[in-house]
């Protein structure tokens, strides 16, 4: 088979070749050509040493030269410069820490330097004089729908126990199965994971979790997975809700809800708000195990469990060191995901102003998730508030509505202008008209607010 090759990376395995050695696409880049996707990295791999190939390039940079990468720098369309990474046959040593091997042998053995991969769909090769170069039969697993380890599983996942959650997350993001050897190595050897650092869980889990198929974490769970990285999850899988509101314990809700958002979300999500919303779904329960109570019929309550469940995710978040912009906005969004004021102008405006405008958006895809993942009890009723909250929200917005103390026609120095004393006051008196508006925003002039004051 032929595949198009982008021009800098046919002119990198090029040039090597006409010096002398073997070049080829590697990895992930043929995994998703074969899939029909764009990739989003271009990665070659040659038997050529980081020092035979980097007089060949004008710039290259040394990312990786103890383990044979280098970075080749092209100028792309744009006249951008791009980087590509080449790194030579190798065959791995030792590996003494589930990640990094002891030593690194170089080989001219392009079969050697494929076994060492993790998962036959990532150790396919390709130039244009070879063609498709697929020696563990990657091409028929694609076919399969498999995940499925190179060589023996519990070898692979023991070099780098990291392999275990990149065996669920490309499951996740492809919808794949995984294979039942690979499968049942990645459980046996899970507490290896507490050998990687909490930032390489995180960009995996984050990863996983914003894929189509977020609800892997159940198979995670039955294999134990969930509880080496997240045993608060685990407490979820494990609290039954029994409440007319539900059918599902608070782990299957909250996977339920996560899957609800990836098939029938009609919203184009950027990185950033998918990672918060996912995020959200994912935390927003986790306080009702502590907030649980249960009644004389033996029904379950879990007043408050939002506040709970906002401590508990910064505290996991923190754990697995995501941004703050993130922890700050997913605590935020868990906190108030259960708050649902009355469906007036009026109380909408208060609830964006105590949420934030744009946070407020936030809310309803995550809301809509959480009623299609709950029982058929007042369902529609449920859905019909939501709708007619979205419907207030955007005529708010439309219509210019004040919402925030930067949407106040005065400010601080008009305050000053007429006789207030810098200080406190001032702050107070702001938001004392702030709330005049969000009653009335036709009361949102400088005219009228001073005439307040």
């Amino acid at each position: 088979m032929n595949i198009l090759l982008p021009k800098n990376v046919k002119y990198i395995i090029e040039k090597l070749q006409d010096a002398g050695f073997d070049a080829y696409a590697v990895g992930g880049c043929v995994r998703d050509v074969l899939l029909g996707k764009e990739p989003n990295d271009w990665d070659i791999t040659t038997d050529a040493s980081p020092y035979e190939v980097k007089p060949l390039f004008r710039r290259t940079i040394d990312t990786g030269i103890k383990h044979g990468t280098v970075t080749v720098m092209l100028n792309d369309e744009n006249g951008n410069y791009t980087g590509y990474e080449v790194t030579t046959y190798r065959i791995d040593g030792e590996y003494e820490d589930s990640r990094h091997p002891k030593e690194v042998t170089y080989t001219k053995d392009l079969k050697e330097d494929l076994r060492r991969r993790d998962f036959t769909i990532n150790a396919m090769a390709y130039n244009d004089k070879a063609g498709l170069v697929d020696i563990f039969d990657g091409r028929g697993d694609l076919k399969r729908h498999t995940i499925k380890a190179v060589g023996d599983p519990h070898e692979r996942f023991s070099e780098d126990a990291l392999r275990i959650l990149r065996a669920y997350r490309f499951a996740a993001q492809l919808g794949f199965d995984i294979e039942d050897e690979t499968a049942e190595a990645a459980s046996r050897l899970r507490d290896t994971l507490s050998r990687i650092s909490a930032e390489r869980i995180q960009t995996e889990f984050t990863k996983l979790i914003c894929s189509p198929h977020p609800e892997i974490l159940y198979d995670m769970y039955l294999a134990g997975i969930t509880e080496a990285i997240m045993p608060e999850f685990d407490e979820c899988m494990r609290m039954d809700q029994k409440n007319k509101h539900h059918l599902y314990n608070v782990g299957e809700h909250t996977i339920k809800a996560m899957m609800v958002n990836a098939i029938y979300s009609n919203i184009e999500f950027d990185a950033d708000t998918l990672r918060y919303i996912r995020y959200a779904l994912l935390f927003h329960d986790f306080g009702k195990p502590e907030a649980m109570t249960e009644d004389e019929n033996g029904a379950r309550h879990f007043k408050g469990h939002a506040i709970v469940s906002e401590h508990i995710a910064k505290d996991i978040m923190r754990r697995l060191k995501l941004d703050n912009d993130t922890i700050n906005m997913v605590c935020l969004l868990v906190k108030w995901h259960d708050y649902r004021p009355e469906a007036t102008k009026k109380n909408v405006r208060r609830a964006m102003n105590r949420v934030g405008k744009d946070a407020y958006r936030l809310l309803f895809p995550i809301r809509i998730a959480d009623t299609l993942a709950q029982s058929m009890y007042r369902r529609q009723e449920k859905l019909a508030y939501e709708r007619e909250i979205m419907r207030l929200y955007s005529e708010i917005i439309e219509e210019g509505d004040p919402v925030s103390l930067k949407d106040l026609a005065v400010t601080g120095s008009d305050l000053i202008e007429h006789g207030y004393e810098p200080g406190p006051a001032i702050g107070d008196k702001l938001k004392e008209l702030l709330e005049i508006v969000l009653e009335d925003p036709l009361c949102n002039t400088k005219e009228t607010l001073l005439s307040k004051i």
